[in-house]
């Protein structure tokens, strides 16, 4: 079985990517939007203004197989356009999966020109703080890693409250007090997508969901997953490259013995990262990414994912030499695109957190016993 549905290695855009085991795709793209996410390609701007069409063919939450392959579709496109969209798709589903509704029209966020982030990192050297003044929040403090803060409109921003809990607010970038640093980007990779820190100086804000409810929440698992169909569609990419360039090969009698043993593997590996893709929506569908066992699924299939592309990018540097990384500017920024966008994959920390989790269930049933 193929591990892809279409297999123009350099039309990407000409379809979309099935994660399903049967080979049917639950997306139907319209063709001028796949055409406008290829022109995209590199542009944030360009991807931001189609973000509205890609959310309207993506459920915020439910049919999750549907999320992923729009996703998977989107990296396989492009990067960047994938990692533009994915934080407002994500943003959406957070609102959406809130316990009670929040009111946007608080932060003017109810028209059709809303550019979504979501913004969770903290590090030790900046803290966001949310404070209760005169009956609203307001945000005080340093916020790292705001992905594409100077483009936005508004983001999903988790802060600590009063008691020391995260919680997660919806906030207008627009609004009194917020302001974005000047921050280094030396990025090789996904250089168009900056991520600066932003400043808040007593930020009207809007709670979504009650403390600590952002990181319990069963979407957060799924959020981590949708990151990890990104990474899929990226390495797709690479793939179509590698089998293009063998494909021309044997077009010119030119006899390559190495190569198609590096394709096959490639298409093992991706084959087994879909594969974790497929069940795991299905398990979210079926309320299984809760707790503990959602952390630990999304650990286990990002982990897998990960490794798939990493490999794709060493592989593919084995079979096909230094030349398209040097004569090449699509292919070399795809691969530097998809080594940065892997970094949000924690590695040995996501492992820990498995161990952990791992080790609590032995220890519940362990005291059942």
């Amino acid at each position: 079985m193929s591990t892809f549905s279409e297999r123009a290695p350099d039309s990407i855009g000409a379809g979309s990517l099935s994660i399903r085991g049967d080979g049917c795709r639950s997306v139907d793209w319209p063709p001028e939007l796949l055409a406008d996410l290829v022109s995209a390609a590199g542009e944030v701007e360009a991807a931001l203004a189609v973000a509205g069409r890609v959310a309207a063919l993506t459920p915020a939450t439910g049919a999750t197989m549907r999320r992923w392959e729009v996703l998977a579709t989107l990296a396989a496109v492009d990067l960047t356009v994938a990692r533009v969209i994915e934080p407002h798709l994500d943003a959406l589903a957070i609102l959406g999966e809130a316990p009670e509704p929040v009111p946007l029209d608080r932060i003017g966020a109810t028209g059709t020109e809303v550019r979504w982030g979501v913004w969770a990192a903290h590090s030790g050297d900046t803290r966001l703080e949310a404070v209760p003044e005169r009956g609203r929040w307001v945000l005080r403090g340093r916020k790292p890693w705001c992905s594409l803060a100077p483009w936005l409109s508004h983001a999903v921003v988790t802060a600590h409250t009063p008691g020391g809990a995260r919680r997660a607010f919806a906030v207008g970038l627009h609004a009194a007090g917020v302001r974005v640093l000047d921050t280094p980007w030396v990025a090789r990779g996904l250089t168009a997508v900056q991520s600066p820190t932003v400043e808040f100086g007593g930020s009207f804000a809007i709670p979504v969901g009650p403390d600590g409810w952002y990181l319990r929440r069963p979407g957060f698992a799924r959020g981590g997953l949708g990151v990890a169909a990104c990474w899929y569609g990226g390495a797709v990419a690479l793939m179509r490259s590698l089998r293009s360039a063998l494909a021309s090969r044997e077009r010119a009698d030119e006899l390559d013995e190495i190569g198609p043993m590096y394709l096959g593997k490639v298409d093992g590996m991706l084959h087994a990262a879909r594969a974790c893709l497929a069940e795991s929506a299905e398990l979210v569908d079926s309320g299984y990414a809760e707790g503990d066992t959602g952390i630990l699924l999304a650990n286990r299939v990002r982990a897998t994912v990960a490794a798939a592309g990493e490999q794709t990018i060493r592989l593919l540097g084995h079979a096909l030499g230094p030349a398209p990384l040097c004569h090449d500017q699509r292919h070399a920024a795809r691969v530097a695109d998809l080594e940065v966008y892997l970094r949000q994959h924690h590695a040995a920390r996501d492992h820990r957190r498995s161990g952990q989790a791992i080790l609590r269930a032995e220890n519940r049933d362990g005291d059942d016993g």
